[in-house]
């Protein structure tokens, strides 16, 4: 199938099919002789993968990492492979990104409660090196 069927059938653009395969994400397709790219059920099912994989938090840097193994999530319902602890998984990219996610969190909610008490005090209480 062309760029846009297969965009269509993964839920996403010929845009994004296009930035997968520059990121190292997607596998360059085949080309038909006027070349055009020709894409397959196994490379939608790969973009659905990534997709849910962006979906949940990770960046395209973290997929990047792990390019090897989206076709094993592909293939494993479950994702039961995603769950195996090893070097060679996805649980350190998560156990990252979670990690991320906890900081910026932190952050957010110090933030939160300093501009909180400022409103509260009125504004009176502008840090000096804000």
């Amino acid at each position: 199938m062309r760029i846009g069927d297969a965009a269509a059938a993964a839920g996403t653009t010929p845009r994004a099919l296009r930035f997968y395969e520059q990121r190292g994400l997607l596998h360059p397709p085949a080309r038909t002789a006027s070349g055009q790219r020709e894409y397959g059920p196994a490379e939608v099912a790969r973009v659905r993968v990534i997709r849910r994989l962006l979906a949940l938090g990770l960046t395209v840097d973290d997929l990047a990492s792990r390019a090897h193994r989206l076709d094993l999530l592909a293939e494993d319902a479950p994702w039961r492979c995603s769950a195996t602890p090893g070097l060679d998984t996805f649980a350190p990219v998560v156990t990252a990104r979670l990690a991320t996610l906890d900081a910026e969190i932190a952050r957010l909610t110090e933030l939160r409660g300093r501009l909180a008490h400022h409103i509260a005090t009125g504004g009176a209480d502008i840090p000096a090196d804000a």
